[in-house]
């Protein structure tokens, strides 16, 4: 099979598709043919070298997280899935023909690869950050870097739980935003007065690293209200770094009730071949999507 490998650290020109064996279902796994992969921001942190206390890793290293695909294999002791079986979730070396999978669940109906292959590590971390953020129904949480993937989950999990959400996009973005159910703003000189002039922030989140913490617990009025995933300077400021992850099974069975029941959309931005992993993860790097970026198998 084809898959996307890096033997050293370094830009996306160091990521090269090659053969493989096909990887095998073990324990508590199931294998899949993958037909779309999630490009998430993990992937190239990885493939520079970075965040490697939370996701330690061996060189040569295979890339990404993220997969839908059809269930090809199933391991021992697996219960509810069945081989040919349509399938959205989490493994390991996702960038390939055929990948293993550690969490999943079924896709619901309707529901098409590419998009599905974009919500796994998002949906995760949308719920977790809400969670950890301590927003509760009937406040207004500002979200700085909304209209990317884990923005747009974050906007509508929000709305379907009764919190008022501000967002914080480029100037191309603000219909999207608003399209979400967001009271959308943009960013640059004057955003914070912007922000106050549609209403009280209780919390808010950092999902774009833009150096914008000192502002979000001015506006909130406590670094306790505040979560990044981004901005690995935010906990000398007393702002929570969010970057394990909870339960990603929880995670997957609640996306598809969302999904199921017409309350999250996540639109796919841009796809790209399997042998184009290296233009995707320099689109990634440089942002300003509006959705999400995925692999195409």
């Amino acid at each position: 099979m084809k898959k996307v490998r890096y033997t050293e650290f370094g830009g996306p020109e160091v990521l090269r598709l090659v053969d493989a064996a096909r990887p095998e279902a073990g324990p508590g796994r199931i294998r899949i043919a993958v037909r779309a992969a999630g490009v998430n921001p993990v992937d190239w942190r990885l493939r520079e070298g970075q965040v490697l206390g939370a996701h330690p890793l061996r060189l040569p290293a295979g890339v990404g997280l993220d997969a839908a695909g059809v269930v090809d294999q199933v391991g021992a002791g697996v219960e509810g899935v069945e081989v040919g079986d349509h399938v959205f979730g989490e493994g390991v070396d996702t960038y390939a023909e055929f990948a293993v999978l550690t969490a999943w669940a079924r896709m619901p109906e309707g529901l098409g690869f590419e998009e599905a292959a974009g919500y796994p590590s998002v949906v995760e971390t949308a719920l977790r950050i809400l969670r950890e953020v301590g927003v509760q129904p009937g406040q207004t949480l500002l979200v700085s870097g909304a209209a990317g993937g884990v923005g747009s989950a974050v906007l509508q999990i929000a709305r379907d739980r009764g919190i008022t959400v501000i967002g914080t996009a480029g100037a191309a973005n603000q219909d999207y935003l608003r399209g979400l159910g967001a009271l959308a703003t943009t960013y640059g000189e004057g955003w914070m007065e912007r922000v106050r002039g549609l209403g009280r922030v209780d919390a808010a989140l950092d999902l774009a690293g833009n150096g914008v913490i000192r502002e979000l617990v001015e506006l909130t009025g406590d670094p306790r209200r505040v979560v990044s995933i981004a901005d690995l300077d935010a906990p000398g400021l007393g702002v929570r770094f969010s970057g394990t992850a909870g339960s990603v099974p929880a995670a997957l069975a609640e996306a598809a009730d969302l999904i199921a029941r017409g309350r999250l959309h996540i639109p796919v931005d841009t796809s790209y071949p399997l042998a184009s992993a290296a233009a995707a993860h320099a689109d990634s790097r440089a942002g300003h999507t509006r959705g999400r970026r995925v692999i195409v198998v």
